[in-house]
C-alpha cells in the first residue's frame, strides 16, 4: 500500500510504502472494543472507598440491654441502619485492570492503524519539526489539512517546538511512537504519522 508523504506545510514530499501486515489487516470491531475496554479499565484509579464496620469511629460497647427496652437489639452503633454507620458491600480500594493476551493487544493496534488507513484518515508527514514554539503558525499549518481533530504520532522523541506549539490546540493530541495506542487513535478523527513513526510502528508490529 502506497501513500503520499506531505510536509508540515501540506506540500508533496514523495510517497511511502506501508506494510500490509500492519496497515492492511481486516478490522474487527469486537477486538477493538475489547482493547479499549482493557485500556479504560487499566486507567481507572480504583481509589473509591467507603468505611467498613471495623473502620467506623466510636465505641464498641453495647448501647442498651438485649431485652426489655422495646427497641431492636443492637451490639453497637456502627450498623448500616445507624446514622454514621458502616456501608454494606461498599466499594474498596482495588485495581480494575483486566487481562488481555499480548497477541490480541498487538492485533488491535494493527486494526486501529488499518482502520484509519482504509478510511482515508491516515496522513504521513515527512517530519514533525517546527521553527517556532508559537501556536498560531502551527494552527494555520494544520488547518490546511482540513481535519477537526487528530492524533499526531512522531518518532521516539517529539521536537520541543512542535510539542509546545500544539499543546494549546483543541482536539489535537501528540504522542511519541512508543505511546501510540488503540484508544487515542480511535478517539480522534484523523491519524497523522511521521515517517519515523511509520518505521517504528512497522518494526514493532510486523510479523
Amino acid at each position: 500500500m502506497k501513500l503520499a508523504v506531505k510536509t508540515l506545510q501540506n506540500k508533496d514530499a514523495g510517497e511511502i510504502t506501508l506494510d500490509e501486515s500492519v496497515f492492511g489487516v481486516n478490522v474487527r470491531q469486537d477486538i477493538l472494543h475489547r482493547m479499549v475496554h482493557y485500556q479504560q479499565n487499566k486507567r481507572r484509579a480504583g481509589t473509591h472507598k467507603t468505611k467498613q464496620r471495623s473502620e467506623i469511629a466510636g465505641t464498641g460497647a453495647k448501647p442498651w440491654r438485649q431485652k426489655g427496652t422495646g427497641r431492636a437489639r443492637a451490639g453497637d452503633l456502627k450498623r448500616p441502619q445507624d446514622v454514621g454507620g458502616a456501608t454494606v458491600f461498599g466499594p474498596v480500594v482495588r485495581s480494575h485492570a483486566t487481562d488481555l493476551p499480548k497477541k490480541i493487544r498487538r492485533l488491535a493496534l494493527k486494526m486501529a492503524l488499518s482502520a484509519k488507513a482504509g478510511s482515508g484518515k491516515l496522513i504521513v508527514l515527512d517530519d514533525l519539526k517546527a521553527n517556532s514554539h508559537k501556536t498560531k503558525p502551527m494552527a494555520e499549518s494544520l488547518k490546511a489539512f482540513g481535519f477537526n481533530s487528530a492524533l499526531i504520532v512522531g518518532g521516539n522523541e517529539i521536537d520541543a517546538n512542535f510539542a509546545r506549539s500544539t499543546s494549546n490546540l483543541p482536539r489535537i493530541d501528540v504522542l511519541p511512537s512508543q505511546g501510540a495506542n488503540v484508544y487515542d487513535i480511535l478517539r480522534r478523527e484523523t491519524l497523522v504519522l511521521s515517517k519515523d513513526a511509520v518505521n517504528d510502528l512497522t518494526e514493532r508490529l510486523k510479523g
